[in-house]
Parts: structure tokens; C-alpha cells; sequence
């Protein structure tokens, strides 16, 4: 066999993919190098050969065959396992109790016929309820016990997002809004006040940033796709001011007049761009003081109902939630020691969560523990608040939330679950137009083998935690259902490659959880899109995520709104690409130029040339729709002299997108303010200030001006005249 010939198999085996297309249209092999590298990352022996027995060897250790998990398809009327039995076996017996505990089927099957093969299908009840059942089948002295998963082939969409429908939304960056009352970053009670807004403007849904956790001890660590975990809250977003026993305990009373505390607070609220460690110094002291309170008055000898409630919430969390504030605790122990912020530079038992030692430090810091669980009860309710809030101002759908990719490789996520995280990788995206050089995100990949061994328990979890108090969740890059682009450390970022995922399985449970939680679900699918994957998307009643700027015919002409697909998301931008106003007097392009991110001087000229071009587009589809006039061109692109980005002209924009067939639209607030600024410029870190704008406006100053609702008519209006 040749060496060629060995790898292909190799890659097969474990799902890479030997080439690829980039969105540039270039075909890519993948190199020697990278699928060994790769190979290695899964845990696996690099030699073709081994890798395979392997495998095989651990689908033998299954009793009877049977994975973690097996899949009835909901619409399936004659629903079947398949089982290896041992050799003779003629008769077994099984049952299986329902998810709710409250039945249980049983049965028994004699005179089996086996195959050669000595796989037998056998039949399971009919019209079983959707959900996790747990399967018990014996046959010849062997038992198995397997979790059956009983899933729908399309997500729940609610009537506001129907056949017909033409709702639309408002999207903002939650740590970036300004209020007369926050302690200088946008909270929970922000959030219910914009909800509050939006809703009284017959807005269905609110937008938000991810919520997920990052770093307590580095608050520093600030962007919201980076999380330390994807299934736990960023406490900074708790409104402190709004915790029980605020207003009435005289710790705080006294924490608060110390004059360290009045500069720091006085720094958080004046900063230019959002100081997260001012932030952080000043909530989580009075945090700290509220939750000694709580101790006290709550779970002592006598605890009353809101004890009760966080002994449920723990409960509720379970191991996931001990996990995750054990890790809190740990990494604010060795960050303050020893400045260290990867748990991989802990000592030996430390890294591991299931050792000894690890029990012992919770043990003797089991203060410190409750606390971080008290972090998170308090934001989990602060949350839902909001969400209530919003729902009673008239938000139909409620909540917009968003499940980031993956997880930082120094969280408590990859800490929590070593096996599953394929160490010597991160994923990103291959070369495209964003970035000719390719992504690296630094974010740990799930290694699809264990995810599968592991009867899919983190995925299900990250899914039913985001959905929680919300009518939409967006899943950033949903591509990764079907592959993620993985790239081996030390490697360049156009030198990785795509792995395979269980598509098939993950987008079931994505159905489930859907209408277990009666959540819709976006899938943010832009970049690099595999052939028939929006297809298949459409089917599982996934909506679409169109971005105006993006959506072009194939000679480079905006799409008409008419031509958008209705089981679609329609926005005029994203957290990662310029703003309305940005993208006309390019903002974005001066910051490149600025920071040098232009690989030559021909890139910049060809941008601004391309950018040149696209503002007559777009002014061109707004002529052919009758948004503004022909003679109008002129006022907004002005011969020899710079663009110019008016009311007239956001207004133009925003209803030609009003009038798509998409089911929902959504409006950043930053294009409500015509902000020139974007939160994230893709390929920077510290140079751009990602993630720490404020809004130019306040809450309060947005809501006296009438500006939301001056928005919301025209795309009410539009929304009217759009047709499905």
C-alpha cells in the first residue's frame, strides 16, 4: 500500500477530510503533516493499520453492539434496533421506561433468526414520546443499557415565525449599553429596560451577545466567544443593585463608602471604553458581602424559601454546575498565587478534576464554591426577569440568545472533560475573503469520537442551557453540525483541515431540544457553506442567517428583498463586520490600513475599489425598489469628495430589508444610533477595541428621544408590504 493511499484511508477513518474548497474557490489538499498531526489530536496511532483495530477493538467492547445512544426517528411508524448477538443466542428479553418515569414498556422476542453477520433488528414500540428513554435488552447473560433518544426531523418554529409571518427583532451588544444606573457595562436590568422598549414597539425578539461564563479571577478575558464554559452565566451581567438585602446590608453600606471603592466605581462609570477590571473590583466585593448575607440569613439552622430555592438550583445543576465552580475557585487560587490563567500549569492533581486533592481543596473552600454557585443562581434569575419583563411589554417571541462555537482551551469547559476536548488543535476557518490567511480562533475542538461515546451528554447540555428563558437560540457557525475546520497547533491557520461531525444525530438533537424547550433555532451560516448544507438546514426548519451586505446575485447586485428565502434571518450586519454607517464611510478599512492588516499594498487599493463599488450597488437596489431616488445618488455619493451616510440613507437600508421575505428581521442597535464603530474586527486582539465599546447613547436617552420607535414604524410599515 502506498504511503498516499494509506493516508486517504487514515483521514476516512477518523473523518477528515483529504481536501476541501475555500471560499475563494481554491482547492485545497490537505498535507501529510496536518493529518498526522491531526491523528494525534484524536488520540489515535498514526499508522493507518493500528488506528483501525483500534477502533474496532473498542465497537467490540460494546455489549451487543450498541452505542451510548440510539436514534428513533420520530416519524418513523416502525421503529427498530439493530443488535450483534452472540453466537446461538435464539430469545432476549427488554424494556423501557419512558423519560418522565411514568411507564414502562417490556417484551420478550424468541425463535431469533440471526444473519451471518449475526445482527438482528428488533422492533420497538410504537409512537413512543419524544425524549430520552432509557433501553434494557438481555440476551444469552448479556445486558445492555443504552439511553434511546426519541427525535423529531424539524425544529419549533412558533407561529410569529410561521409560514406568513414577517416579525422582526432588535439585536444589541448587552455589555456594551449605557444607562444613567449600571456600574459602567450593560446588565440584566439594562436588558429588561431595552425589552421593556422593544417590546411596547412591537418588536417579537431582543438580541443579545453570548452570556456564556469566562474567567472571574482575569476579567480581563473579555471576548463572549471565548467562554471558559458555554453552559454557565457571565456573572458580570448581574445587576448588583438588584440582589436581595442590597439596599438594607450594612457591610455593603460600608464596603461602598470606602474611598477605594468611590474611585474604582468612578472609573467603571467614566471610562471611555468599558474597563471590565473596574468593573469587576467593584461588583464582585459587594457580591462577595451579599452572599456572607445570604449565608447568614438564608442558609443557616433556619433557611426559608430563597435558601430553598438555591439548594434546588444546585441540585438542578448537578455535577456540572460543582464542576464548574470548583474550577472558579481553583483557577482564582493559582491566578492570584502564582499568575497562572491555564489550568494546565497546575500542579499534576489539580488538572485533574476527579483526584483526591480536587476534592480536598473543595472540601476545605467550600465557601468559595457556594459562592460561585451563588454567582450563578443570582444571574440565572436576573435573566429570567429580563425575559419576563420583555414577554409582558409585548416581545411575541421573547429572547434571542446565542450559543458561541467552542470553548477556551484554559476553561472550565476543557478542564471539566479532558477526553472530549482533542488536545494539540483549535478550530477556525480556512482562507476567504475576510481573512486570505486563514483563522485561527483558539478554540478547543470536541473530539467527534468522544462526543459520540459520550451518548452526546455535552452538546445536549450546552443546547438545553442556552435555550433556557429564551424564544430563539442563534448557533454561531452552524456548519460545525456537519465539520469543523481544525488546525494543528504550531501550524498556520490555511495549513488545517475539516473534520466530520455526526450531522446527522447533532441536528436531531438540536429538533429536540428545540421543542422540548419551545425555542426556534438560527443557524449562523456564513463563510464557508458545504454543498446541499442550507438545504438541509431548511428541512430541519433551521432559519437561515442573511446579512445584506453578503447577499448578492451573481454579478455582485444586491438580492432583491423578494429573492431572500423566507425560512431566513434577515440583518443589515453583525458583531463581526462594519456597521451601516461603518461599512459606508469605511470605518473598517481605515482600522486595516491603521493596523497594518493588509497583507500588501495591492489588498488595501483592491478593497477600497470593491467598497467603491458596492455603495453604487447598494444605492442602485434601492433605486430599483423606490426607497430614494435616482437623482439622489448624487447627495450620498458626491463626485470627488467623501461618501456621506445620512438618516435618509439607514432608513433606505433598513426597509428594503423590512421587505424581504424572511420571516424575522433584525436591527442592531448600533445602526438604530448610526454607530460607525463595530464591536469585533476579525484578526485583531488587543490593537482593536473589541468587546468594550459603549453605546453613544443611554438607555434613558434613547427612550426620551423617540428614536426606537421612530425605527420601529417605518419597519412595521415595511414588514406589512413584504411578501412570503
Amino acid at each position: 500500500m502506498s504511503a498516499r493511499v494509506a493516508f486517504r484511508q487514515l483521514a476516512k477513518l477518523i473523518g477528515v477530510e483529504a481536501r476541501y474548497t475555500d471560499a475563494l474557490g481554491e482547492t485545497r489538499e490537505v498535507s501529510p503533516e496536518t493529518l498526522l498531526a491531526l491523528t494525534a489530536a484524536f488520540g489515535l496511532p498514526a499508522d493507518p493499520v493500528r488506528a483501525r483495530r483500534e477502533l474496532e477493538e473498542r465497537q467490540q467492547l460494546l455489549p451487543l453492539g450498541l452505542d451510548p445512544v440510539y436514534f428513533v426517528r420520530a416519524e418513523d411508524p416502525n421503529p427498530t434496533v439493530l443488535l450483534r448477538l452472540p453466537a446461538g443466542c435464539r430469545e432476549l428479553s427488554w424494556s423501557c421506561l419512558l423519560a418522565d418515569n411514568t411507564d414502562k414498556h417490556s417484551g420478550q422476542i424468541s425463535k431469533i433468526a440471526q444473519s451471518k453477520a449475526k445482527w438482528c433488528p428488533m422492533p420497538l414500540p410504537r409512537g413512543l414520546p419524544l425524549g430520552y428513554h432509557r433501553l434494557k435488552i438481555e440476551a444469552a447473560g448479556i445486558e445492555a443499557s443504552i439511553d434511546l433518544i426519541v427525535a423529531p426531523d424539524r425544529c419549533y418554529l412558533p407561529a410569529e415565525l410561521g409560514p406568513g409571518s414577517c416579525s422582526w427583532g432588535l439585536s444589541c451588544q448587552l455589555y456594551g449599553l449605557r444607562s444613567e444606573r449600571n456600574w459602567g457595562m450593560g446588565d440584566f436590568t439594562d436588558f429588561a429596560m431595552l425589552a421593556r422598549a422593544a417590546g411596547g414597539c412591537n418588536a417579537s425578539v431582543v438580541g443579545i451577545n453570548p452570556l456564556h461564563s469566562l474567567f472571574t479571577a482575569e476579567p480581563r478575558h473579555i471576548s463572549p466567544y471565548s467562554p471558559s464554559s458555554r453552559s454557565q452565566l457571565n456573572y458580570l451581567y448581574i445587576d448588583v443593585t438588584a440582589v436581595p438585602g442590597f439596599a438594607e446590608d450594612d457591610a455593603v453600606r460600608e464596603l461602598m463608602g470606602r474611598q477605594w471603592f468611590g474611585a474604582t466605581y468612578w472609573a467603571a462609570r467614566s471610562a471611555e471604553l468599558i474597563d471590565y477590571g473596574a468593573v469587576a473590583a467593584c461588583k464582585r466585593s459587594v457580591l462577595e458581602a451579599l452572599f456572607r448575607r445570604f449565608q447568614l440569613l438564608e442558609l443557616g439552622a433556619n433557611g426559608n424559601a430563597a435558601g430553598r430555592a438555591f439548594r434546588g438550583f444546585q441540585q438542578m445543576g448537578g455535577r456540572a454546575l460543582t464542576d464548574f465552580a470548583v474550577f472558579e475557585a481553583l483557577h482564582e487560587h493559582h491566578h492570584d498565587k502564582e499568575r497562572l490563567f491555564s489550568w494546565r500549569g497546575w500542579p499534576a492533581p489539580m488538572r485533574d478534576p476527579r483526584s483526591p486533592q480536587v476534592a480536598a481543596f473543595a472540601a476545605a473552600h467550600h465557601d468559595r464554591v457556594e459562592f460561585f454557585q451563588f454567582l450563578q443562581w443570582q444571574a440565572d434569575c436576573q435573566l429570567a426577569s429580563a425575559a419576563r419583563a420583555g414577554r409582558q411589554a409585548g416581545l411575541s417571541i421573547g429572547l434571542y440568545r446565542d450559543l458561541a462555537v467552542g470553548a477556551d482551551p484554559n476553561g472550565a469547559e476543557a478542564w471539566a472533560d479532558q477526553e472530549l476536548v482533542a488536545r494539540g488543535a483549535s478550530i477556525g476557518a480556512p482562507p476567504d475573503a475576510l481573512s486570505r490567511a486563514g483563522q485561527n480562533w483558539g478554540l478547543a475542538p470536541v473530539n467527534p469520537l468522544v462526543l459520540r461515546r459520550q451518548g452526546f451528554a455535552p452538546f445536549i447540555a450546552s443546547l438545553r442551557n442556552n435555550m433556557r428563558h429564551a424564544g430563539v437560540l442563534r448557533i454561531d457557525h452552524v456548519m460545525s453540525l456537519s465539520r469543523l475546520y481544525w488546525i494543528p497547533s504550531g501550524m498556520a491557520a490555511k495549513a488545517g483541515a475539516y473534520v466530520n461531525y455526526p450531522f446527522k444525530e447533532l441536528i436531531r438533537l438540536v429538533a429536540l431540544e428545540s421543542w422540548q424547550q419551545r425555542c426556534a433555532v438560527v443557524g449562523e451560516d456564513l463563510g464557508t457553506v458545504p454543498d446541499g448544507f442550507r438545504d438541509a438546514m431548511r428541512s430541519a426548519n433551521v432559519l437561515s442567517y442573511r446579512v445584506f451586505v453578503f447577499e448578492r446575485s451573481s454579478d455582485g447586485a444586491f438580492l432583491a428583498p423578494s429573492r431572500y428565502p423566507a425560512l431566513a434571518v434577515a440583518s443589515a450586519a453583525t458583531h463581526d463586520i462594519a456597521t451601516l454607517r461603518g461599512f459606508w464611510i469605511g470605518t473598517d478599512i481605515v482600522w486595516r490600513r491603521r493596523l497594518g492588516l493588509y497583507p500588501d499594498e495591492r489588498a488595501e487599493k483592491a478593497e477600497i475599489a470593491e467598497r467603491r463599488r458596492d455603495r453604487r450597488l447598494m444605492l442602485d437596489a434601492l433605486v430599483e425598489e423606490g426607497l430614494i431616488k435616482y437623482a439622489q445618488i448624487e447627495e450620498f455619493l458626491p463626485d470627488g469628495k467623501e461618501p456621506v451616510y445620512t438618516t435618509e440613507l439607514r432608513d433606505a437600508i433598513l426597509t428594503y430589508l423590512g421587505r424581504s421575505n424572511a420571516r424575522l428581521m433584525l436591527v442592531q442597535l448600533e445602526d438604530v444610533l448610526s454607530e460607525d464603530e463595530q464591536a469585533n474586527l476579525p484578526g485583531t486582539t488587543e490593537a482593536h477595541p473589541n468587546w468594550r465599546r459603549h453605546s453613544s447613547r443611554s438607555l434613558e436617552e434613547i427612550d426620551r428621544s423617540a428614536m426606537l420607535h421612530r425605527v420601529a414604524t417605518l419597519i412595521e410599515e415595511a414588514r406589512s408590504r413584504s411578501a412570503h
